[in-house]
């Protein structure tokens, strides 16, 4: 099928319900769907929640060819591709999770042309056999999900999306579809200028959700903190998230919600997978009052009846944060969201902060120790690289993770193999410099962050106005402010 195939807003309209079950299109998705089956390049700026994965779902079923979507988010695009499975839909996702045998045959299936859709990571993307076996393929639409991860100005910048665009180009250029929730003005020039599309269309269906109360309370201390959550949740109907900065603060505060008498439940990066799945399955199920969780729970929750979101730490970024309030309140009813600040969480902050990026001197002793780890042989462990390296292991961990997003490094079953042997010290001290400047960007929105929790005009127009849109010339009525 070309692209003519579903020009027509009756056809599209049939599709969006048999596919997806849909009777009509949200805000939006109807424009992108239509840019693109003709082709358009196009970058969509939609809140969390509003549909974005339908924006390019619907037109890839009609294109003739595979569609490619690349995601940071590995949990994410397993969960997008077993739902296209259980609807009778081909579709792969090819990233770092899968076993020797699984990879194997994932691109079998995608030498044969057997698969609607790849889902893989941009690391992925930058290994010349992936790339080489992808040039053999038409690829109908180029989709990038969380896009602002293109960009240095984004809150989530990821080096190796620097990459996409040289990958595009390797691909003949086929339109691209660029999706995010989170974008700037800044950061959507910075996103096609890195994807090389200058001319690419802009879709923004802006940021303001009415059904959304933001409120912040100023608190004097932790038991002051935890005094209004309880209060909030036991005034509050219907379940949602409590969103922590540690994982410590998870377990703490369940403990406490729970002597307190009420049903929560907890999420965090070091539990079991089996009691993750338990607790989010009592989440889904709205057999508990709360989640209470890090930010690693959320993406991809479709949950419509989140009826809160409070957050007992300040986040890192606006960005961030409407991300995460941005869960809330989906089916369109009324939901809260709720900012506890207690000043001393400026400490936390520049705690995270300190030390979150490598010296030049600590990527350049990693880099020779990984040399010599695989001196005549392909890869080697962790564990031989960190008993030959200076560097601490908790530092040596992150220079890991940088190197795999600058391409220096690869990652396949607890085995690295270093890519570039020829990386210099000039190269590293580079590195270090961009990291630097990294830093202060993320200190700069930490102190966006912090400016709104400290608010004393309306909010929404404060978040609006931070994203470029110029949604509401008056009071919102929908925040603490405008309320009062």
């Amino acid at each position: 099928m070309g692209f003519a195939t579903l020009t027509d807003r009756a056809s599209l309209t049939r599709k969006l319900r048999e596919h997806f079950g849909f009777r009509r299109f949200r805000p939006g998705q109807e424009q992108v769907v239509q840019a693109a089956m003709e082709g358009r390049d196009t970058v969509v700026v939609m809140p969390t929640g509003s549909g974005k994965s339908l924006c390019f779902q619907l037109p890839a079923l009609a294109l003739e060819g595979t569609t490619l979507v690349v995601s940071p988010l590995i949990a994410l695009m397993k969960d997008q591709a077993e739902a296209l499975v259980e609807k009778g839909i081909d579709a792969v996702a090819v990233n770092s999770t899968l076993s020797a045998r699984e990879e194997r045959e994932a691109l079998e299936a995608i030498a044969a042309n057997r698969k609607e859709f790849i889902y893989t990571t941009p690391e992925r993307l930058a290994d010349p056999e992936f790339r080489a076996l992808l040039s053999n393929m038409l690829i109908d639409l180029f989709v990038i999900d969380e896009a602002h991860c293109v960009s240095q100005w984004g809150h989530d910048f990821r080096p190796q999306f620097l990459t996409l665009g040289e990958t595009i180009d390797a691909l003949g250029r086929p339109p691209v579809l660029a999706l995010t929730a989170t974008a700037t003005p800044d950061v959507l020039d910075d996103i096609r200028r890195q994807l090389r599309l200058p001319d690419a269309e802009v879709v923004h269906t802006g940021v303001y959700r009415p059904n959304l109360t933001l409120d912040a309370l100023t608190t004097d201390g932790e038991s002051e903190k935890r005094a209004q959550l309880l209060r909030l949740l036991r005034a509050t109907e219907g379940t949602g998230l409590v969103y922590t900065a540690t994982v410590k603060a998870v377990n703490d505060l369940t403990a406490f919600l729970r002597a307190q008498g009420l049903e929560v439940a907890s999420y965090h990066g070091k539990l079991k997978a089996s009691e993750r799945h338990g607790n989010q399955d009592l989440f889904m199920r709205g057999a508990v009052k709360a989640m209470v969780a890090t930010n690693a729970f959320g993406m991809g929750i479709d949950k419509p009846d989140i009826r809160f979101v409070i957050h007992h730490h300040v986040p890192g970024t606006l960005e961030a944060y409407y991300q995460e309030v941005g869960r809330a309140g989906r089916d369109g009813l009324p939901s809260w969201c709720t900012l506890l600040f207690d000043p001393s969480d400026k400490r936390l902050h520049s705690f995270f902060q300190a030390g979150r990026y490598p010296s030049g001197e600590d990527l350049i002793n990693a880099h020779h120790a990984l040399v010599r780890a695989t001196e005549g042989q392909e890869d080697c462990t962790f564990a031989d690289w960190a008993a030959i390296c200076p560097v601490g292991k908790t530092r040596l961990r992150l220079i890991a993770s940088l190197f795999k997003q600058r391409a220096i490094l690869r990652e396949a079953h607890g085995r690295l193999a270093l890519l570039h042997r020829e990386t210099t010290t000039d190269d590293l001290e580079r590195m270090a410099r961009t990291y630097r400047e990294r830093d202060e960007l993320d200190r700069l929105k930490q102190q966006q962050m912090l400016a709104y929790a400290e608010l004393r005009t309306c909010r929404w127009r404060h978040m609006t106005e931070y994203f470029g849109s110029a949604e509401i010339a008056a009071d919102c009525g929908h925040c603490d402010h405008c309320r009062s």
